[in-house]
């Protein structure tokens, strides 16, 4: 496996993040980068990205949920960020990204952990909570699923797939544009491109479309079945925060609502945005998070 590793320099100086990094090998050979605020011995809340973002995304949310009191871990998925990039399509696959996951959540012990995820940190995310109950306390998705591959996917989602598989051009910051409301800026486009400074860094970007389970017979799709199966028991608290501006997770929502025990009588809420509701509504997102928590500490 041929590795990638983007230059440090070029992150310095982008707008609204500055984090101090943290690296954590997760495999060998295999660094996975992480943002690490707020007090260590808080209670830890998980922000997960997806595709094709990284902890950028949550750089207005971060600070908020730490002076809030609680540790913020943002993790750069593997292939994203300032993470290592394996080199070929072929070297990501849905299990690895678990593994992968795993690997870190449980080098750092993590417990009482607040999981935020939404798009692809949602299809890794619900997993690692359902294969790993005992280290979570809650979950908050917003704009993201768990698919099994038995349901019908949205249009949306299969041209964007063929897209990332077959577009000789794979402009990152403009996908992400695509998927918000606001308007980015030149420097919060350019802060999105900056993991990939040629097409050889965004083989996992273009990887992941084509990992979505979209028959019952996907190698993972047994396992998010078997996800459900605990998720279907899930009775700690379960909250969705999805925006009014995606076609492509639309109506997921309700569905986990009716579905996950966890998330009766829970505080679910519809924000303002397009896909990428932590560009278009983080201040509302982020309340939601210290809401959750707020009201745990209260009971």
């Amino acid at each position: 496996m041929r590795i990638l590793r983007t230059d440090e320099a070029r992150f310095a100086g982008l707008p609204d993040y500055p984090f101090t990094p943290h690296y954590l090998d997760v495999a060998p050979n295999l660094r996975m980068h992480y943002v690490d605020e707020g007090p260590e011995s808080a209670s830890p809340v998980l922000m997960l990205h997806g595709e094709p973002s990284w902890s950028y995304l949550y750089r207005h949310m971060i600070p908020q949920v730490a002076a809030a009191g609680y540790r913020v871990l943002a993790p750069d998925l593997i292939g994203f960020g300032k993470s290592d990039k394996p080199a070929a399509v072929e070297d990501y696959s849905y299990e690895r990204h678990m593994e992968w996951l795993a690997s870190w959540l449980e080098a750092l012990n993590l417990t009482n952990v607040t999981l935020v995820c939404q798009n692809w940190g949602s299809l890794l995310g619900l997993r690692l909570a359902a294969e790993h109950p005992q280290r979570f306390s809650r979950i908050i998705v917003g704009n993201g699923m768990l698919p099994t591959g038995e349901n019908r996917v949205p249009t949306a989602f299969s041209l964007w797939k063929a897209f990332a598989s077959h577009s000789p051009w794979f402009p990152i910051g403009r996908i992400v544009q695509l998927g918000t409301e606001r308007t980015l800026s030149k420097a919060e486009l350019a802060a999105y491109e900056a993991p990939f400074p040629t097409a050889d860094y965004k083989a996992g970007a273009r990887a992941f479309p084509k990992l979505v389970p979209l028959s019952g017979d996907d190698p993972s799709g047994e396992a998010n079945r078997e996800a459900w199966r605990v998720l279907e028991k899930w009775r700690k608290p379960f909250i969705t925060c999805f925006s009014s501006g995606d076609p492509i997770t639309r109506g997921g929502d309700r569905y986990m609502q009716r579905r996950i025990p966890g998330a009766h009588g829970q505080p679910h809420i519809t924000l303002r945005g397009g896909h990428f509701l932590q560009e278009d509504s983080p201040e509302d997102f982020s309340r939601i998070i210290i809401d959750a928590l707020k009201s745990e500490m209260a009971a």
